[in-house]
C-alpha cells in the first residue's frame, strides 16, 4: 500500500501539499494540492488558456469535466485586455468567469517564442509588442506585478529562458544565473503570499551540473514550489528525461514540481515517474484544430478526417465519459472536422477530457501501489507490439520499472 504525507515547508503561503501516496519502486507520488480557489489532485495536466479563454472550450464545460486549475500567460493578458482592466474587475477569475484555480506563465518562454521581437538585459525583457509594434520592458518587478493583478493562484517567477537546442555555453550560465537574481526580485515583488504562491524555475539548460546547482540555489529560498523550464524545445527525449529526473531528484520531496511545457501522454507518464507532478501543454487544443482526437491504444491518436472513418458509428472512445463521446460518432466528427468550427469545439472537450483521465488513473494506480503495473498496461496499448522508444524504455529504467517483463 502506498503511504505518504507531507505539507508544504514554506511559511505565509497560500498552499498546501499534502501528500497521499507513493509508487514503492519509482519516483512517482500523489498529493492534495490545496490552493485559494480549489484543492488539485496531482499528478495533474492544465490546460492552456493563453489569453483568459481555452480555444472551443467553456469554463462551465471544464467544470463539467472536472478541471481544477488552468493555465494563463501574464505577457498576453498584460497587452490585452490590460492590467487596468483585471484590476477594475477584480481578476481574471471573475472576469472570465472561472471559479477554480489559475496559474500564470511570467512571460519569460516569450523570450524563446517571439525572439524576434525581444532583447533581454539585467534590467528585464524588452518586447516589441506583435500587436501594434510599441516596446513593453517586461521586469521581475513588472511580470509579478500583472500576476498579480490576475490573481492567480500560482504565480511563476521571470526567469531568463534560453532555448533548449542554443550552442552558446556561455548564455546557459548566465541565464540560469540571472534566474536566480530575477527570483530575488519577484520575491521582494511579492507582496501577497498568503493569497498567490510564487514558484522559482530551474534553469541550466542540458547541462546536468547546471541544473542541480541552479535547484540548488532556488532551494535556499522560501517557496512553495518549483517549477522546471527551459525544455520541450527540440531537444532529443532521452537528454530531455535526464534533466527531468536531474531536476527533480533535487528538488524538495514535500513541494510541488511542475514541469513546463509538456503535453504528450507517454512524456507525462514518464515525468511522473521521475517524481514530477504537473504539466501544461497547448497539444490537446490545438491537435483538436487540425481534427485529431486523442486516444489510449495505438497510435494514441485518431485523424478523424481520415475516410476509414466515414462510416465508422463508434464513439471516439468508448470509456470516455466526456460530452462529445456520449453523443457523436466518428464518422459524424469525419464529416465535419476541419470544416465546420463545432468540430474544433468537440475535439477540445474530449482532448482535454482524455487528459485529465490520464492523469487520474495515474494517481489512483500510485494511490494503489500499482503504478509500475499501469504504466506497463498503458505502454503496451499504444506500443502493441512492444515496440517502445527507446527514450521512453530508458526513462523508466532510470526509476526501477521494466517494461520488458
Amino acid at each position: 500500500m502506498c503511504v505518504g504525507s507531507g505539507t508544504t515547508g514554506a511559511t505565509n503561503t497560500a498552499l498546501r501539499f499534502n501528500i497521499v501516496g507513493k509508487c514503492s519502486t519509482s519516483r512517482a507520488r500523489a498529493a492534495d494540492m490545496v490552493l485559494p480557489h480549489s484543492t488539485v489532485l496531482t499528478p495533474i495536466f492544465m490546460p492552456v488558456g493563453t489569453q483568459g479563454t481555452l480555444k472551443g472550450i467553456l469554463p462551465q464545460q471544464l467544470i463539467n469535466l472536472d478541471c481544477r486549475i488552468i493555465l494563463a500567460n501574464t505577457y498576453h493578458l498584460g497587452n490585452r485586455p490590460g492590467e487596468e482592466v483585471l484590476k477594475a474587475n477584480g481578476g481574471l477569475h471573475k472576469f472570465m468567469n472561472w471559479p477554480r484555480s489559475l496559474l500564470t506563465d511570467s512571460g519569460g518562454f516569450q523570450m524563446v517564442s517571439l525572439c524576434k521581437l525581444s532583447e533581454v538585459s539585467e534590467e528585464g525583457v524588452n518586447f516589441e509588442s506583435p500587436y501594434d509594434g510599441s516596446k513593453c520592458m517586461l521586469t521581475p518587478e513588472r511580470s509579478i506585478e500583472i500576476q498579480q493583478a490576475i490573481g492567480a493562484d500560482i504565480m511563476m517567477q521571470l526567469d531568463d529562458v534560453v532555448d533548449s537546442v542554443c550552442t552558446d555555453i556561455d548564455r546557459f550560465e548566465e541565464a540560469r544565473h540571472r534566474t536566480v537574481r530575477w527570483l530575488d526580485r519577484c520575491i521582494e515583488a511579492h507582496t501577497h503570499p498568503d493569497k498567490q504562491n510564487l514558484f522559482p524555475i530551474v534553469q541550466g539548460g542540458l547541462d546536468e551540473t547546471k541544473r542541480k546547482d541552479c535547484a540548488n540555489q532556488l532551494t535556499k529560498r522560501n517557496v512553495p514550489g518549483y517549477a522546471i523550464g527551459g525544455l520541450s524545445g527540440g531537444e532529443d527525449k532521452e537528454t530531455f528525461c535526464k534533466i527531468v529526473r536531474v531536476s527533480a531528484e533535487n528538488l524538495p520531496e514535500d513541494k510541488p514540481r511542475y514541469v513546463m511545457g509538456v503535453g504528450h501522454q507517454v512524456d507525462m507518464i514518464a515525468c511522473v515517474a521521475m517524481g514530477s507532478d504537473m504539466f501544461d501543454c497547448v497539444f490537446p487544443t490545438r491537435t483538436a484544430r487540425f481534427g485529431t482526437a486523442l486516444v489510449f491504444d495505438h497510435p494514441g491518436e485518431l485523424i478523424l478526417k481520415k475516410s476509414q472513418y466515414k462510416m465508422d458509428f463508434r464513439p471516439i472512445d468508448e470509456n470516455c465519459p466526456c460530452s462529445t463521446c456520449k453523443n457523436y460518432t466518428r464518422a459524424y466528427l469525419h464529416t465535419i472536422v476541419t470544416k465546420e468550427a463545432s468540430a474544433c469545439h468537440l475535439l477540445s472537450v474530449h482532448n482535454v477530457a482524455h487528459q485529465l483521465r490520464l492523469m487520474k488513473e495515474a494517481r489512483d494506480s500510485i494511490i494503489e501501489d500499482r503504478f509500475p503495473e499501469y504504466v506497463a498496461q498503458f505502454m503496451c496499448r499504444l506500443f502493441p507490439e512492444k515496440d517502445y522508444p527507446d527514450w521512453a524504455e530508458k526513462a523508466f529504467n532510470s526509476v526501477g520499472i521494466s517494461l520488458t517483463k
